[in-house]
């Protein structure tokens, strides 16, 4: 389903796109019941002035700009003061993508081609990859600028929504770096080395939430919910230990693999 339309602009060039949502919510979500009767609970949006249900058309826009006084905006109004330019993906400048936090991004879109504007698609995700480089831009999404990471891949180009550094909390805790020897430093290196495999996100799955399935279709069935069994703590006695233990496990079962 087309997320949005767009275009994207760098110097003269316009580029006709559509952004299509890149990821899905496959989580399990439970619905609140009624402990008493296992009945639904429902939210009614409710007027505080007449207490009277309000449905969504019944439902404006506005801004409180004094204690109780509000000025109404509408979503015609509001696409009414967006120009072209603010419409559009324009991009500001490029950069390497390791110079960028992965903390920066927020929800990410897969971008094609309009018709016509396919061979400039094509250039921009072909130059940006031969310098391995992505774009930084920004556009009008909702009521604000939205900068905008406009990534290549092999397949395509990804559009990653992002925040501004005032959105960015400073790290809550920091801590006393303590001194690491030589000899730690070149064991935890080979275990990195020795668990370093390409990428493949098919590998992995989400094992929680098939237990959770397991439990609500024993549920369903009449079975009894069996405790999990304990697992280990991984509490660490002897660093080195550790690491020389690990270094070893990993290394088995790559020449396994």
């Amino acid at each position: 389903m087309i997320s949005r339309k767009s275009v994207i602009t760098f110097g003269m060039v316009a580029i006709p796109i559509a952004m299509y949502t890149a990821t899905q919510d496959n989580d399990i979500h439970f619905n609140q019941l009624h402990k008493e009767d296992k009945s639904r609970i429902r939210y009614k949006k409710t007027c505080a002035h007449c207490d009277k249900e309000i449905t969504a058309k019944d439902i404006v826009k506005g801004y409180e700009y004094d204690d109780g006084k509000y000025v109404v905006v509408t979503e015609e109004e509001i696409e009414k003061i967006k120009t072209e330019k603010e419409k559009s993906i324009q991009i500001l400048h490029f950069a390497e993508l390791n110079q960028i936090s992965p903390v920066y991004y927020n929800k990410t879109y897969q971008a094609a081609p309009e018709a016509g504007g396919e061979k400039a698609f094509e250039l921009l995700r072909a130059a940006l990859m031969n310098e391995q480089k992505i774009a930084i831009g920004k556009t009008v999404m909702g009521t604000k600028d939205t900068l905008m990471a406009i990534i290549p891949r092999e397949d395509g180009i990804l559009i990653a929504t992002m925040f501004y550094a005032e959105d960015i909390k400073e790290l809550q805790k920091q801590y006393s770096k303590p001194d690491i020897s030589e000899q730690e430093l070149t064991m935890a290196k080979m275990l990195i080395n020795a668990m370093d495999t390409p990428f493949d996100p098919t590998q992995y799955k989400d094992e929680y939430q098939e237990k959770l399935r397991m439990l609500i279709e024993s549920k369903i069935s009449g079975k009894e919910v069996v405790a999990a069994e304990a697992g280990n703590t991984g509490k660490v006695i002897d660093l080195m230990e550790a690491l020389r233990a690990s270094v070893d496990k990993a290394q088995k079962v790559k020449e396994l693999a």
